[in-house]
């Protein structure tokens, strides 16, 4: 099986344009035999950069309120034209992809932003939405907490399960262990640009879960963002700074394929469902050098809601 992640830069605040940004990539992963392709955290349609540069913490600033608006409008819907888009994509070139994008609510929650992750199987279309359990830091100024719902793992069609997270919450333990103990072989996990976030995060995955760890980062610079962002004027080039670090980890924990820094580019490895059977031989963190006879865990995969309506059938 050939796994890459695209390495690239998101029409940043432009939904549309990073739809066909996605699916060139995924046909151009198509022709070179991936099978499996991630981009970065919310890739479509921007990471929020600017809270802590721009004292986003402010209560009722109206630029605050101004950008937030701003990127809620380009965020995108999951029944909305951009996802069917993409999973259209997938379906044609048989890549199974998976895709962070900024969520908005289409019913409940059309104020709130999700920073969500797509698994997108090419015969059976959107088949999870995981949104971020806990976003990190200045993040919950910007993004919604998510649920449980999208803890899941998908078989490829290769004899190898694939599961993924998002950024920071790769390194939560409960999250992992979800995705260990529904059979993941596969770990994607996706980050907004950074190498220092992917230098060791998924070589340790690799070693806990004995899976390959694929990271998949973007690359985004102050250039990047639309003269019409209300607080451009008020950002420095290092306030926009991504600089990528996809990589490919082997359940050994040594690099498959080295972090890519600085540029775009895939980063490819071909993997054997054998080499992960082989490393379990000593440690399978949910089999056997599990004790479910003393640490007892439930994961509630029901997506949350802010109501329930029960309505009168006979009406």
């Amino acid at each position: 099986m050939r796994i890459a992640a695209a390495q690239t830069r998101p029409a940043w605040g432009d939904s549309a344009r990073t739809t066909t940004i996605v699916t060139d990539w995924i046909q151009r992963a198509a022709t070179t035999g991936v099978d499996l392709l991630a981009f970065g955290e919310t890739f479509l349609s921007g990471y929020p950069f600017w809270v802590s540069p721009t004292d986003g913490g402010r209560f009722d600033d109206p630029d605050q309120a101004a950008a937030y608006a701003y990127y809620l409008d380009a965020a995108v819907e999951l029944d909305g034209p951009e996802v069917d888009a993409v999973a259209e994509c997938v379906a044609d070139t048989g890549v199974f992809t998976y895709l962070g994008i900024t969520e908005r609510g289409g019913g409940s929650g059309r104020g709130t932003v999700w920073c969500t992750l797509l698994a997108i199987s090419p015969r059976d279309g959107v088949v999870s939405a995981h949104r971020k359990l806990r976003p990190t830091f200045e993040e919950r100024l910007v993004w919604g907490a998510g649920d449980g719902n999208g803890l899941r793992v998908h078989d490829t069609g290769h004899g190898i399960r694939v599961g993924g997270l998002n950024c920071w919450e790769n390194w939560m333990p409960q999250a992992r262990h979800a995705l260990y103990a529904a059979g993941e072989d596969l770990h994607v996990s996706v980050w907004p640009g950074g190498e220092h976030n992917t230098h060791d995060i998924p070589r340790f995955l690799a070693k806990e879960g004995r899976v390959v760890s694929l990271a998949a980062s973007a690359v985004l610079e102050l250039d990047d963002i639309p003269d019409d962002f209300p607080l451009l004027d008020r950002l420095d080039p290092d306030d926009v700074s991504f600089d990528g670090g996809s990589a490919i980890a082997g359940p050994d924990g040594r690099w498959l394929a080295e972090p890519l820094v600085g540029r775009e580019g895939f980063v490819v490895a071909d993997i054997d469902p054998a080499t992960i059977r082989a490393a379990r031989h000593t440690f399978d963190a949910t089999g056997h050098y599990s004790r479910p006879d003393v640490f007892s865990v439930t994961v509630d995969r029901r997506r949350q809601a802010a109501a329930t309506f029960l309505d009168d059938p006979r009406r």
